[in-house]
């Protein structure tokens, strides 16, 4: 099943990301069919993408030749019939396993034997959703992260059922698209979505303990921590329906681990319909009025906002490596190209010390005893054997 420059690629959706996996795939210089069943989302993304490149005109980025070339790849067709002739197809739809798992029936009857199935799903389990199928080797998890054209990472997901050929091949195209890719485990939320979930959780959980206000957490987080955005502004520009849900799935699916219990906080937010800024309000008023409240600069109170979002961070990466989600420097590739953190979270608990990581965490094992501060196993065994914590070479 071999990709390659010249193989014909087929995305289905024309949300935002499968508009941008489309972009993606014909500037690599793939002849790109692009679906969806909605006739005026296909229009309107159609529109979308010429918006999205004569902006890059206008910068410098592309000629209007390139350009040109680049949309006369992309083809918006009227059917999954049409895929007969694609070597991949990446579905980018709704978040919904009986709603995917149709798709790929269909796409299984009228695509070639070694066309690449593939789902954008950031959650979904890939071993579920290639049940259905009657070649499920050829199935495989493919996470572009938004936007698809900017963002360098890629999670490569492979079922168990997926042929070892595929994920090589699917790496070798990644590859030359100048994407970054990692191999994640067929787990819930995978690399990013996994070990991510502290940011957001620990810091609703000091707003809830008044710790601190909202813009004291993110102010400490990113003029102390290092961080691009602070969780609660990050939660907002996500979404809180889209972040809680994500962190609902990830609980569920780990059977109720109370490392990623949600928080009633943030329900009530989603229930409201304070999303954040798409609806005008979330944890902050985006309304024209509103006026930005102050943080509280206290630098002994940031650095103890931060101590504690960031041990809790560590813990998840190290034990996304003792239970095999990915190899360490994937999961610190991850976490810096995915989602921008400051530093590679395993570099990190050994710049900080794995002994400072257990003690915070063993302290607030006690303080509260809630299993959402156990530390890892690994981090139990490197501590006591006086090993590093990022030890490949």
């Amino acid at each position: 099943m071999g990709l390659d420059k010249h193989s014909c690629i087929g995305v289905i959706g024309t949300g935002t990301m499968g508009t941008g996996i489309a972009q993606v795939a014909a500037t690599a210089g793939h002849q790109v069919l692009v679906y969806d069943k909605d006739n005026e989302a296909l229009l309107r993304a159609k529109h979308s993408l010429v918006k999205v490149f004569n902006r890059l005109i206008e910068k410098g980025k592309y000629t209007q030749g390139e350009v040109d070339t680049i949309m006369h790849r992309i083809q918006w067709v009227d059917g999954l019939g049409r895929y007969e002739t694609c070597d991949m197809v990446v579905e980018a739809i709704i978040e919904d396993v009986e709603i995917k798992q149709q798709v790929f029936k269909q796409l299984e009857s009228v695509t070639h034997d070694n066309c690449v199935l593939a789902s954008n799903t950031s959650s979904l389990s890939i071993a579920s959703i290639a049940n259905v199928l009657k070649r499920k080797h050829r199935m495989i998890g493919l996470h572009f992260f938004n936007p698809a054209p900017v963002m360098p990472l890629v999670e490569i997901v492979p079922a168990l059922v997926t042929d070892d050929s595929v994920t090589e091949s699917v790496k070798s195209l990644m590859d030359h698209w100048n994407k970054k890719p990692v191999v994640a485990k067929d787990t819930p939320g995978f690399i990013v979505n996994r070990v991510a979930r502290p940011f957001y959780g620990e810091a609703i959980k000091m707003l809830e303990e008044g710790v601190a206000d909202i813009p004291t957490i993110d102010w400490a987080m990113k003029e102390i921590g290092g961080f691009r955005m602070g969780p609660f502004e990050l939660m907002d520009l996500i979404g809180n329906d889209v972040n809680f849900t994500v962190t609902e799935t990830v609980w569920t699916q780990l059977f109720y681990d109370p490392r990623y219990r949600p928080s009633i906080t943030q329900k009530r937010l989603k229930e409201a319909g304070w999303y954040g800024r798409k609806s005008g309000r979330g944890f902050y008023d985006y309304s024209e009025d509103a006026t930005a409240p102050e943080p509280n600069k206290d630098k002994k109170l940031g650095a103890k906002i931060v101590d504690r979002i960031v041990v809790m961070l560590i813990n998840e990466a190290i034990d996304a490596a003792f239970l095999k989600i990915a190899t360490e420097k994937d999961i610190d590739l991850a976490m810096t190209k995915g989602v921008n953190y400051p530093k590679g979270l395993l570099k990190w608990g050994d710049e900080l010390g794995a002994s400072h990581v257990l003690d915070a965490l063993n302290k607030l094992h006690r303080e509260f005893n809630d299993d959402r501060y156990r530390p890892s196993a690994l981090l139990q065994r490197k501590v006591r054997e006086d090993e590093q914590l990022f030890d490949f070479i």
